[in-house]
This record gives C-alpha cells, structure tokens and sequence, in this order.
C-alpha cells in the first residue's frame, strides 16, 4: 500500500475539542458499553454486526431528531431489555467540559418521548442541543437521497443548518406543529376563523425564517464548493420552492403578506386534499454535477456518493472554522468505496479540519495511512476488544 506522504510526515496535532467519554446502556446491542477518548478523530473497526454503526446512531443523538436511522425511540432498546435506552457523552469544548445525557423518558419506557439533560439539567426541548454539538453523518442509507422524495433532502439540509443556527430546530417544531394543526382543522370543515389565522401567522413568520436560513447556508456551502479541490466532483447546490422564488428580488415584508394572502385563498383546496400546497415543507435541494452540468439523480451511483461526500466536507469545513459549538463528523463505511487516491485525498482533509471524525470499516488496513493521528477502537459482538 502507498502511504499519503503528507500525512506520514508528521502527526497532525488533535483538535482541543470532541468527545472524551461515550457510555451507552441497554443502547440497540449494548447493555452497557463505556470508553473514554481524546479529542483526535476516531476509527471503529470489526466484523459486521460488531456495533459499529450502532455507536455512531448514539452520537447522532446529540442533535434534535430520532437519529441517523430515524428508527422508532421505543425500537432503540436493546432486545430483551425491560429498562430504557441512554446515551450519555462527556464533551471537552477547549477548557469546557459540557454532560449531555439523553434517551427514553424513564417513567414512560414504551412511549416515543426522548428526555435531554445538559449538565444535569432537564431541557425543555431537544433545540437545546443545538448550542453545543453539531452532528454531520453520511450513511449506506443516503445512497438513494438524490433519487428519492424531497422530504429526504430537505431533512439533510435542515441537520446541516442546525450546526449554523441554534434556533433553526425550534423554529421548525413551531413550523411543523401549526402546519399539522391547520391540517386537521381543515380536514374537519373547523374553518375557525380567528384560529386558522392564528396557525397560518406562525406558518408566515417561521416559514420565512426557516427559508432564509436555508438559503444562507446553501449560499454559505456554494462558496465553499467552489474552491474544493478536484479530488472529488464539485457539487452546485440549488433550493427551489415557492418562498424561495418570492425572495428572489421582493421585501421581506411584500414575501410574508403574500404567503399570509395565499394560505388564506387556498383554505379550501387545502381542505380538499388533506395537505398545505404552499410553504417549505414542500422545497427542495437541488444538487448538479458541476463539471457535467448534470443532475445528481441522472449521474452514476459513484459518482453520487462523491457528491453527497463533497457536500459533507463542506459542511465540515464550515464547522470546523465556527465557535459556537461542537463539530462531529460520522462516515459509516465510506471508505471502502473509495479508491486510492480519493481515500489518501479524504484522509488528508479530514485531518486538516481538525474536527473529532468517526469513521468504521470492516477492513483496518484502509486505515493504515491515519497511524499515529487517530485513536482505534476494535470491536466484536458490542464489546471493546483493542484501543490504540
């Protein structure tokens, strides 16, 4: 194997910030699991079915959401388990240390209610997160995120915006929980019209809000893309919608008025099909290959993966350069789609962001170049067995 000589020269110095202690209980196939760590990225090794992915749907906890595998909460309990799942993780943010516990609300074990605390202290919402960590992650499953419906990709992009805005999640849950209560109300012929107003307000001033900051960072992304190197194919990012296109050249204030006059013409229509037709539940990422000038859904599935990866560094790259809060990066079985070149070339840019990475691979002798500037966890049938 050739080794990357940039990274054999000399070990990269760790970042001052990342995990320093994980513990799970009765987490999918762990009973009670617990390993301390440095702040240096980390690579998990092991057969399949070792638990590799499972730690890294732990970590994806640390942001609002149900996780990397969007799995049921109730369904997390490691099988046979009478007592609810926990995830619990120390963070060292410079000379900061910050606990972060979450998992199942113990008094209701068999509901889908997640419970948060933050230095002990319980959080009124899983938002609260937002102002610690940031949690980025490219899985085997987002294979198909460019052929797929746009829910996918809007999910993807508002994970990516919630390591820029804390308050991006909050604003989302309000936006979420009056569309699903303008829905119901108008499927039940409830044409309140005090509180249909009501709902359709919040719907104007977080669907704004939530837009602008989608558009902020997908701005934010494409500059970054732009000047990525040609290792991997650079990806030109678009968000389509009909508040987006208001936006386009209108005030702020003429955007919210029309978007307040059309949820209010379109009551009935609405009523007629069970769903709201206007608002940024209904955007879309919109992603091409640069150099082909090619949609990402008609491009090879290679050639898909390196997107969705370039997207994913660049969104690293962000984060590594922001203060407000803890950067994660999670790649399950990324390498070992890649060649060479472009395996030397991610090791090289993971290394240079200077941001705690897990990564897992079957095959620890990919990993060979990142001797020295990563920390190796061996694991078999949800236990530890080496760590170097």
């Amino acid at each position: 194997m050739q080794n990357n000589p940039a990274i054999q020269e000399q070990p990269i110095l760790a970042p001052s910030r990342g995990i320093e202690r994980l513990s799970l209980s009765h987490f999918r196939c762990y009973e009670i699991f617990s390993v301390s760590l440095d702040s240096r990225p980390v690579v998990l090794t092991g057969p399949n079915g070792a638990g590799k992915t499972n730690l890294l749907e732990s970590l994806s906890f640390l942001i609002p959401g149900r996780g990397l595998r969007r799995a049921c909460l109730s369904e997390i309990r490691r099988q046979g388990s009478q007592d609810p799942w926990a995830v619990s993780v120390q963070l060292q943010d410079e000379e900061e240390k910050i606990h972060i516990g979450t998992g199942l609300d113990p008094e209701a074990p068999d509901s889908e209610r997640r419970i948060t605390k933050i230095n002990g202290e319980k959080v009124k919402s899983q938002s609260a997160l937002t102002q610690w960590a940031s949690v980025l992650w490219l899985t085997p499953q987002m294979d198909r995120l460019f052929l797929e419906g746009s829910q996918g990709r809007r999910r993807f992009l508002d994970r990516l915006v919630y390591g820029f805005d804390s308050g991006h999640a909050q604003r989302l849950n309000r936006y979420e929980q009056a569309l699903k209560e303008r829905n119901v109300l108008l499927r039940q012929g409830r044409f309140d019209r005090y509180w249909l107003d009501s709902l359709e307000e919040t719907l104007v001033n977080e669907g704004v809000a939530l837009t602008i900051a989608r558009r902020e960072v997908v701005a934010q992304l494409s500059s970054v893309l732009k000047d990525q190197g040609k290792t991997f194919p650079q990806a030109e990012l678009f968000l389509e919608g009909t508040i987006e296109n208001y936006l386009d050249g209108r005030s702020l204030l003429d955007v919210e008025d029309e978007m307040r006059r059309l949820l209010y013409a379109s009551r009935e229509q609405d009523r007629l099909t069970g769903r709201t037709a206007l608002g940024p539940h209904r955007s879309d990422l919109r992603v091409v290959h640069a150099e082909k000038n090619q949609p990402a859904a008609l491009c090879s599935t290679g050639e898909q993966k390196a997107l969705l990866l370039s997207i994913v560094m660049a969104s690293a790259h962000l984060l590594s350069v922001r203060t407000g809060t803890i950067p994660l990066l999670l790649l399950d079985e990324v390498v070992a789609h890649l060649d060479q070149t472009r395996r030397s070339a991610l090791f090289d840019e993971l290394l240079k962001l200077r941001i705690q990475t897990w990564l897992t691979g079957t095959d620890v002798s990919l990993f060979e170049e990142l001797q020295g500037n990563v920390q190796f966890l061996s694991l078999k049938e949800a236990r530890l067995v080496s760590k170097t």
